[in-house]
């Protein structure tokens, strides 16, 4: 393999990894944007996305069905824990806020192991997601998997960015991440605002828990831990609360963990989620607006 080709087949890694990120990120940074909350119960959308996924297959349903009412399912959860644990605490003290957040997360990752045990599933995934690809006499290959996560994240933020700018409600959420209490002075339906963008970014949570499974292979009900501290610091490196700036550090962060691995020595790959997480230290140390510089309050 030439070091194109070697590169190349980085490239294509960092691609897939930092499309999820960036789809959990996303997610993030419009709740953080309009409420001013970490939202630290989004990772168990994930989770729910694809355990509802399996269980959809597994009781008949075709798998792309499964998929969409999996994500559905992902929605739906989000809007129900909006209504029934944020709603009542919104205007709160900032600390109420986050321990129910983190309550959230505790509860649902319980119940997700009261419900399916803590052992990993499998997740069913057809032969043709996992059809392999190859470029160059088959020294740079990928699947389908790799490319439905790259082009299902473009084509989510695609629609995203036609939501914000095209509808009544978008423009609605663009209005209250400005000034919430303004927005609602004028007008804006600050419920039913609030309520889709948390229907929106479960959606995205859902997705992005799919195609984290298919990439897996396995669900668990902590699977949504790790990708959430992730997509934290990726939301944090791109500017907590921007949209454009979520989907860059997601980008980015996804490049940095795959050229870790690919460029510096063995001894040092599994140090990669320390010098992550450093990373997210330096950002908040030096740059604590991200790399587009947003300036907000944080409600941490």
């Amino acid at each position: 393999m030439t070091g194109f080709e070697y590169l190349f087949q980085q490239l294509v890694n960092a691609l897939s990894v930092g499309s999820l990120y960036a789809l959990i990120a996303v997610g993030l940074s419009l709740i953080f944007g309009i409420l001013r909350l970490s939202n630290f119960a989004h990772g168990d959308m994930m989770m729910i996305g694809a355990f509802a996924t399996v269980l959809l297959t597994t009781s008949g349903l075709s798998f792309l069905l499964a998929c969409l009412l999996g994500i559905a399912v992902a929605a739906l959860a989000g809007v129900i824990i909006e209504r029934v644990a944020y709603r009542p605490v919104r205007g709160a003290p900032d600390v109420t806020m986050l321990l129910t957040s983190l309550a959230l997360t505790f509860i649902l990752e319980n119940l997700g192991i009261l419900l399916f045990t803590a052992s990993p599933r499998n997740f069913p995934l057809p032969d043709w997601m996992t059809k392999l690809w190859s470029l160059f006499d088959g020294r740079v290959t990928f699947t389908n998997i790799n490319v439905l996560s790259v082009g299902l994240t473009l084509v989510s933020l695609l629609f995203l960015t036609w939501f914000m700018r095209r509808t009544t409600v978008g423009l609605g959420m663009r209005a209250a991440a400005e000034d919430l209490g303004a927005a609602q002075l004028v007008g804006v339906r600050v419920n039913r605002v609030i309520v889709v963008a948390f229907m929106l970014a479960s959606a995205f949570a859902g997705l992005a828990g799919v195609l984290w499974a298919a990439q897996a292979g396995v669900v668990d009900p902590l699977m949504g831990f790790t990708p959430l501290l992730k997509a934290f610091v990726a939301a944090i490196i791109g500017g907590l609360g921007s949209l454009p700036g979520a989907v860059l550090g997601g980008y980015l962060l996804g490049a940095l963990e795959v050229l870790i691995v690919a460029f510096l020595p063995p001894e040092v790959s599994p140090y990669r989620d320390a010098i992550v997480f450093g990373l997210l230290i330096g950002f908040l140390l030096l740059r604590p607006g991200g790399l587009l510089n947003v300036t907000r309050e944080v409600k941490l």
